[in-house]
Parts: C-alpha cells; structure tokens; sequence
C-alpha cells in the first residue's frame, strides 16, 4: 500500500507542472482588453507594439530580453524621443499582449518576427536597432543579415557574449523532459523569487516587480523561456558580431559593471569580434541597468546619430 501511495504522489508530482501551465490563462483579446498599443497580425503571430518619442523624425526599435516584455524600454524610449527618435517597441513571441506561437525560439525565429513587423509598419531602412539581454542577440542576427537597412546598432548588457541565468536555467536547458519539468514547475518560482529580491532597486519604472512577475502567470510564458534559452541564447554570435565588423555599422555597447547575469568580460569578447564596436560602462550598474539607471543609459545614448 505504502509503495502505491509513492508511487501516485510521484506521479502527481511528474504531471503537476505540465498540469498548471495547461490551465494558466492564454493571451487573448480579453486578455489584451485595454492594453495600450495596436496588435499587428504577422505571419507567425501576432505581435503587440508602441510608437512612443518623437512623432517625427529617424526610427529607432527596441528589442527586449528573455522575461521581461517590451514595457521594460518605457524610460529609455522616452530619452530616445527627447533626442528626436521615433521609438517602436514590441512583445516578442510568447511574452507581454504577443501570441505564444510553436516552433524554436532561435534567432531566425526572432528575426523573421521583426522583419514582419518592419514590413508591417513600412518601415525599411536608416533604423537605428537597440537590443537589452536577449534582444542583444536578435539586435546582433539581424543586424547580420540586414545591416544595409540599418543606421546603427545598439547593445545593452547584449546576450550572445556569455551569461549565468542560474543552476535552475542551466538544468533545464540541459535535459530535455526534466527541463521541461523544471522550467515549467520551478523557473516562474525562481524567476519570481529573483525579482522580489530586487523590489528595493530604484527604478525609472513603476510597479516593475508586479508587472515581471505578473508575466509568469500566463500560459506559453514558461515554454518560451525554455526555447529561447536552448535556442537564440544558446547560438554562438562569433560570425554574426564578424560579419557586422566587416560591413562597417556602426555599433555601440552599453555595459553593467556590476552585472551578473551579463558579466562585464562580455566587453573583451566583443572588442576581439569587432574592433570597431564602441564601447562603455555604466558604473555600479546590474544587469537592471535600462530602468535602474537610465540617466547613465540616456546620456551615454546622446552620442548617437539621430540627424
């Protein structure tokens, strides 16, 4: 009897993460009621997006990271406006008001994302192109592939150069079934965790931990974290950071000195990669650094060409 009633809790405890994300609630148009914004209906989903600055002028978009949406570039955007951008930001597939499409989430699936979203938006060329984390990587495939469509590019604390998102992320990229398990089950409990602790952190954006952590609550979030980490995060960018360097863009990377998720060593890589890449520290900064410091960010942005 006792060795049933093992057997039955381990059961339950194998299914309860596949059981909880299957009744979490989708993203939806009620789900989307009241969300600012306009929704474009793309090819592979759609996609939320703002236009925020400047209501004329150069265009300058914003790729967000693994877990935190588009909203994340509110304070940044509003320094971009003042240098006479106009700013468009946007939830990438599986996060913020976008769809929770199927596929690997790898930088070809990123990239065809905002090529849609570009075509969408007749928007086609002199794009200034900022990537945080994450979004440092798609910034970087894309800007391989399309750098004649853009003015230049722009990176802050840029995934694709090495990263330490924990043991739990670590696991579950590791092992395919448990790391369905653990992402599912424990990454929205460590993710939450992780961001309480920073509840005491200024920052440029209000209610910031409650709206990270709301993310976690809805369904396809998880599964996305997990894809993207054994897919774009998990790509080597030494061609595409070459094949940059080669055409000549511009590119321009902002750094934490503090950080731990992005460590700082990323700078040395990068200068190998592209001798060109400009590049900065803001001082005491985390990897929080685009709402916790972004007088630095916007001041360190106001050597961009925007005329």
């Amino acid at each position: 009897m006792i060795g049933w009633t093992l057997l039955g809790i381990a059961g339950c405890a194998a299914i309860a993460p596949f059981a909880i994300e299957s009744i979490r609630p989708r993203m939806d148009a009620k789900a989307r009621h009241g969300a600012p914004g306009q929704l474009a209906r793309l090819p592979g989903g759609d996609t939320h997006f703002r236009w925020l600055g400047a209501p004329q002028g150069p265009v300058a978009v914003c790729i967000h990271g693994l877990t935190t949406p588009s909203f994340v570039w509110e304070p940044i955007a509003s320094a971009l406006g003042d240098l006479g951008f106009r700013v468009l930001i946007y939830d990438l597939y599986g996060r913020g008001f976008s769809d929770r499409p199927a596929g690997a989430q790898t930088s070809g699936f990123f990239v065809a994302q905002l090529e849609n979203l570009l075509d969408h938006e007749g928007v086609s060329d002199d794009v200034t192109l900022l990537g945080y984390s994450m979004g440092g990587s798609i910034a970087t495939a894309f800007a391989a592939q399309h750098h004649e469509r853009l003015r230049q590019l722009v990176l802050i604390a840029p995934g694709g150069l090495g990263h330490d998102l924990g043991p739990v992320a670590d696991l579950a990229v590791k092992y395919d079934w448990f790391g369905r398990w653990l992402a599912y089950g424990l990454y929205p409990r460590s993710l939450r965790q992780s961001t309480e602790s920073e509840r005491d952190l200024p920052s440029a954006i209000e209610n910031m931990v409650d709206r990270q952590i709301a993310e976690t609550r809805w369904r396809g979030f998880a599964p996305a974290v997990l894809s993207s980490l054994r897919g774009v995060l998990d790509e080597d960018m030494q061609e595409a950071h070459t094949s940059i360097a080669q055409s000549g863009l511009p590119v321009f990377a902002i750094w934490g000195e503090a950080d731990e998720v992005i460590p700082i060593s990323g700078l040395g890589k990068l200068a190998e990669w592209n001798r060109n890449a400009r590049q900065d520290m803001v001082k005491g900064a985390g990897h929080t650094l685009a709402y916790t410091h972004v007088e630095e960010v916007a001041a360190l942005l106001s050597t961009l060409k925007s005329g």
